[in-house]
């Protein structure tokens, strides 16, 4: 069981809350514990009942079986790498990102009469990731399909309309449409750049000294130099895929492991 908890506690603490959350608000609704009713997001009873949990729920609560567990790998790879890679010991500047990213898609899909924030919010992320990912980069489809990763949350967006419909699509779009504001207003748009709302996007020194990071700013992403702008962003560039005719077992680049659904 120590030995459970110290692996658990590896995890950086964004992807962490992430994961625990899910699987906090999921397994008892799947287990028929909790009413899923009681979790998802409507206006009138957060506005009016004051039921303000829901504001929290709403974004965690997956599917079932096999699906459920693709989209859990599909947050935990994704978060992780991003926690690790782009913001390493800025925990807590991503957790305040996503905190914002959050609301953000919650008042996106208002208009959608979206009740429930887990896939936008998932796809928001890649979007991200993808973003973040050096040129050239590639990721599978299930191990089946290889794509350039730029691609990949579209491919999602393009799932989610064949599984889920129109309705199930557009909330698709408004978490990549959030993820690419998020990549814009924040990066920059490109690797070493710095977006608009950089110099707001640093968490506030209660937030760095809750995580443990001294309660000094953060270097915010550079701009200019390549190299430079790369190190002090914390992205560690890895090489893309090498063109078909090389080496075999010679690639390189990211890895989604199992991959996206294509059905409940």
């Amino acid at each position: 069981m120590d030995q459970l908890i110290a692996e658990i506690k590896k995890i950086p603490p964004v992807t962490r809350f992430l994961v625990a959350s899910s699987l906090g608000v999921t397994v008892p609704v799947l287990m028929k514990l909790v009413s899923p009713y009681s979790i998802v997001f409507f206006r009138p009873l957060v506005t009016k009942k004051l039921q303000i949990w829901r504001l929290y729920t709403s974004f965690f609560l997956g599917g079932d079986g096999l699906a459920y567990l693709f989209d859990l790998v599909m947050l935990y790879r994704t978060a992780n790498d991003i926690e690790t890679r782009s913001y390493p010991n800025r925990s807590s500047d991503l957790a305040w990102q996503t905190f914002w990213a959050g609301g953000a898609i919650l008042a996106a899909s208002l208009p959608l009469n979206g009740m429930l924030f887990f896939r936008p919010l998932l796809i928001c992320l890649v979007y991200l990731y993808s973003s973040l990912a050096p040129p050239g980069a590639q990721t599978s489809i299930m191990g089946l399909v290889t794509i350039p990763i730029v691609f990949y949350p579209y491919v999602l967006i393009g799932m989610d309309f064949v599984v889920y419909g129109t309705g199930g699509a557009a909330m698709a779009v408004a978490g990549a449409a959030v993820g690419h504001l998020w990549w814009w207003t924040v990066w920059g748009g490109e690797l070493g750049s710095r977006g608009l709302l950089g110099p707001y996007s640093n968490a506030p020194q209660w937030l760095r000294i809750l995580f443990g990071e001294d309660g000094r700013p953060a270097q915010p992403p550079a701009a200019g130099g390549a190299a430079e702008g790369l190190a002090r962003s914390g992205v560690h560039v890895t090489a893309p895929r090498p063109p078909p005719g090389a080496a075999a077992g010679s690639s390189t680049g990211h890895s989604w492991g199992s991959g996206r659904r294509l059905g409940t």
